[in-house]
């Protein structure tokens, strides 16, 4: 693996821990304000799927079921995705491969 690559790896999984981490010091409401930056929203006035999503997910680290089902319905399938992917950076920065069934979806096949 070359340095580049070896350092991009390793930016990105310890953002990817830090993070979720980070947004728990936030106030639950610190993206409720302000205008959308959507470009469906911006140029035709048209929400898309992931509008909200980024608020719904804030409130469900802070456990407001109800705010997040009110910003983004999606927001209860996405957030398990990114808690397996959380894990599944932890087991990379330690060298190691994710155990199970998930490990084995999340990994490519070795030839």
């Amino acid at each position: 693996m070359s340095l580049v690559r070896k350092l991009l790896f390793y930016i990105t999984n310890i953002i990817t821990i830090i993070a979720p981490i980070a947004l728990l010091f936030f106030p639950i409401d610190f993206f409720d304000k302000g205008e959308s930056i959507c470009l469906s929203v911006q140029l035709a006035g048209i929400e898309c799927y992931a509008c909200g999503l980024t608020k719904a997910i804030m409130h469900l680290l802070h456990f407001d079921f109800n705010g997040a089902w009110n910003f983004n319905k999606l927001s209860f399938i996405v957030f398990p995705m990114m808690g397996v992917l959380w894990v599944k950076a932890i087991y990379d920065i330690q060298g190691k491969r994710m155990p199970g069934f998930i490990g084995k979806l999340t990994y490519p096949k070795e030839a």
